[in-house]
Order: structure tokens, then sequence, then C-alpha cells
């Protein structure tokens, strides 16, 4: 069987048993005959039982069973709720599952494009798990490009680009943007990854990958028209909170360190948000929107 008929069959199981809570495997080979998973043919157990198994490695999905019931259901819901690998892998496994029986309407089907440098992750994943030096070229946009060794301690994917975050021979934390890589080797040097390091922790304060040492601040936004809205359903931040709601406009929170890609993506929504506290910032905000009036 190929791989992309098991993922199907693996991410079928799963939302089914988020879309109906707990079923028997009685109800869940029924349902699977009626989908036509494979080709109406019935789901064995012994199958289901290694797709249970394969699930909780891949994705880190507990399938269990209730023995009062004899009904299997997701026990760890919240793992598919957060920014994690396993929940990422999920999403694009299943958006790729729906492509793929979707080829038919493919001309109306629109995309973005795939996420740059995409052809450097096996080796840079490769180099995370052995814990081995990379020697990369890299060319910043109008400088010159120069080569350097670094150790790999995390990818990140952030508006469509790939970053790596590493440590250089200066002993410095660097992000390198994987569009602007010319060439990666794999070195036989080792490096010690720091046990209390956390790529989540690294950047928890952060709106992107910018990790300057601007300082930390509580932001506090105003937004009008569309935006409330936009904002409850897609938070620009973890630590994004609404504080007050009235028709015309809804307050929300941030403790985070304002970067000036943090600034870009709030002037990115226009007159749809505005800057309220701490007043440094709002001052901050109306030079860059003054300046940017001077060039109409």
């Amino acid at each position: 069987m190929k791989p992309a008929q098991i993922f199907h069959q693996y991410i079928w199981i799963i939302n089914t048993l988020r879309a109906y809570g707990q079923l028997t495997f009685e109800e869940l080979n029924q349902k699977w005959q009626e989908d036509q998973v494979t080709d109406g043919n019935p789901l064995q157990r012994s199958s289901f039982n290694r797709h249970r198994d394969a699930i909780l490695d891949m994705f880190g999905i507990i399938i269990d069973c209730d023995k009062s019931f004899y009904k299997y259901f997701i026990s760890n819901q919240d793992v598919l709720s957060d920014d994690s690998i396993e929940h990422w892998l999920f999403s694009t496994l299943t958006v790729h599952g729906v492509l793929a029986d979707s080829a038919a309407v493919k001309e109306r089907l629109v995309l973005e494009n795939a996420p740059a440098g995409e052809e450097y992750l096996d080796i840079i994943i490769r180099a995370i798990h052995t814990n081995r030096r990379l020697r990369i070229g890299y060319q910043k946009f109008q400088t010159e490009g120069y080569e350097k060794v670094v150790c790999p301690y995390a990818l990140k994917l952030f508006h469509q680009r790939w970053y790596l975050l590493a440590l250089n021979d200066e002993d410095q934390m660097r992000i390198y943007a994987l569009d602007r890589v010319t060439m990666i080797l794999l070195t036989d040097d080792m490096f010690e990854m720091p046990l209390d390091f956390s790529p989540q922790a690294y950047f928890s304060e952060y709106y992107g990958v910018l990790t300057d040492a601007t300082p930390m601040a509580h932001v506090i936004v105003r937004a009008h028209k569309w935006m409330p809205n936009y904002l409850r359903t897609l938070p620009l931040h973890h630590s994004q909170r609404e504080l007050a709601s009235t028709p015309d406009y809804t307050d929300f929170s941030f403790d985070i360190r304002p970067t000036s890609d943090f600034l870009g993506e709030l002037l990115r929504h226009s007159d749809g948000i505005e800057v309220l506290e701490p007043l440094d910032l709002r001052d901050k905000m109306r030079q860059i929107i003054a300046e940017t009036l001077k060039r109409y």
C-alpha cells in the first residue's frame, strides 16, 4: 500500500473520532465502509490496532477505549489545538489528502506558493537529529555572501518561509532564512545541545522571527470594523487577551516584545487597528504612518 493511502486512513480515523466523540469498533467499521475508505472493504481489527499505534507515534494522538461500553475515543484532544509539530503535520497531511481527492477540480483551487527553502529541510533535520554542525552559504539582501559553520537548534515556519535558528562560532544565536541559503553541507563535527533549551520558549515573547533586544511591553490595541472577529478567530500571539468590547470596537492586550515585524503586522490591517498603549509605542506608530504618508 502506498504511504499516501495509509496516511489517508490515519487522517480518516482521527477526523471521524473527533467528529463523533466515541464509537464502537463496529460503528467505526460501518462508517469506514460507507465512506469507501478502502473501496468499501471492511476495516480489520488488526489493521485498526496498527493504525492506532502509528497515529500515536506520528501525531502523539492517543486513541483510548472506554471499557464500560467498548467505545474508542481520542483522550488528548488538546494535542491538535496548539502549535506543535504534530498539529502542523496533521493539518498538512489532511490538506494533502483533500487536494489529492480533488484533482478533478484543481483548476478551481487557488493556492499560495509553497514555503521557500524546503529543499534544505532534509539535511537540516538530519543535522538536528544527530547534533552535527552545518556549513552554510548565506546571501543577505544587498550584501556580499559568506559561509558560516553553525549548530542547528531549531526550524521555524513563518509567513511562507522556513527559518533556521542556529548558534554560530561566535557563540551568537542567529536566524537564517532558508530562501537566502546558497548551500548547506553536513559536517562530521558534533555539538552539544543544551538540555534546558526550548525553541518554543525562545520565541514565546516575539511575534515572528525577529528576536532582537526590544523590551517587553504590555500592548493594548483597539480593533475597529471587521478586526475584532478577525483577531478572535486568528490571534496574533499566544498572549492575546480580550479586555472590553462595544458595538464599535474591542480592546485587546498583548504581553510581547513589539519588534518591527509585530508593528508591521498591526500596520498591515490599516485603520482596523489602533495602538492605545504604551504611549511611546503609539507615538512610534504615528511616526511610521507619517513617514509613509510622505511617499504619497
